[in-house]
């Protein structure tokens, strides 16, 4: 599978696995008004044998499907290609159910009903931010006790030991790291990862912290400190603080 480099035309291609077919068309008409190639599957199944064919840029997932759990049909396709870009349509409201799909490797969700716009807005951010890495360039290296963070290449390790992060969770991790020790508010967090903020996603930050914390402090001294009531603050973990 290729990365969010486009098609051999240049053209960027959308692969919509939704069992609603209304839901599709609309999804796919707001795709190709961006200049974008649809591509639609109804089910787990044919969702991977098209990404396996036609190598799509970003996915667009719906988390309840007929034959295949979407976040089953979300693992097979990280364990094919860990840079591809997913965003995951979820009806529940759970918590557990979305930090499923993040644990699975989602790079962002959305719950339904949703509006087309902030989905449009959400892959716009994605693609931005998926562009394929340069391992000739080393640069832009961000250290933080043993945490190592490399911008340019998109690694991130902690004790020497690599750590996988997904495209938002990458990118939430060095907005921490580029503020350390400062305590970042959730709003803070939301404009500059997300952009904006969303109605009706307040606890979006939480359930990211939480991912996030699942990797780089599990088993490790942590790192990722919350602070009640203001925000989230990243800071060595032998600093004793």
């Amino acid at each position: 599978m290729s990365g969010a480099s486009g098609t051999r035309d240049g053209t960027i291609r959308v692969l919509i696995v939704d069992d609603e077919p209304e839901l599709t068309e609309l999804l796919s008409a707001a795709v190709t008004e961006a200049g974008w190639h649809s591509l639609a599957a109804e089910d787990g199944r044919s969702a991977l044998r098209l990404a396996r064919d036609c190598a799509p840029d970003l996915v667009v997932l719906d988390g309840m499907l007929p034959d295949v759990d979407g976040v089953q049909v979300l693992r097979r396709l990280r364990s094919e290609n860990a840079r591809l870009p997913v965003l995951m349509l979820t009806a529940r409201d759970a918590l557990e159910h979305r930090l499923d799909g993040l644990s699975a490797g989602a790079d962002d969700y959305v719950t339904k009903p949703f509006s087309l716009e902030e989905v449009m807005l959400r892959l716009r951010g994605l693609l931005r931010r998926s562009g394929p890495a340069d391992t000739s360039d080393r640069g832009g290296v961000r250290v933080l006790g043993d945490l190592v963070l490399a911008e340019n290449t998109r690694e991130v390790q902690r004790g020497g030991t690599p750590v996988t992060l997904t495209t938002k969770e990458f990118d939430l991790l060095q907005f921490l790291m580029d503020h350390p020790h400062q305590v970042l508010s959730k709003a803070q967090i939301l404009d500059h990862v997300w952009n904006a903020s969303f109605d009706g996603e307040g606890n979006l930050v939480e359930v990211y912290i939480h991912g996030l914390r699942a990797k780089i402090d599990k088993g490790r001294a942590p790192m990722i400190r919350t602070v009640r009531g203001v925000g989230y603050a990243i800071r060595a973990a032998d600093t004793g603080a």
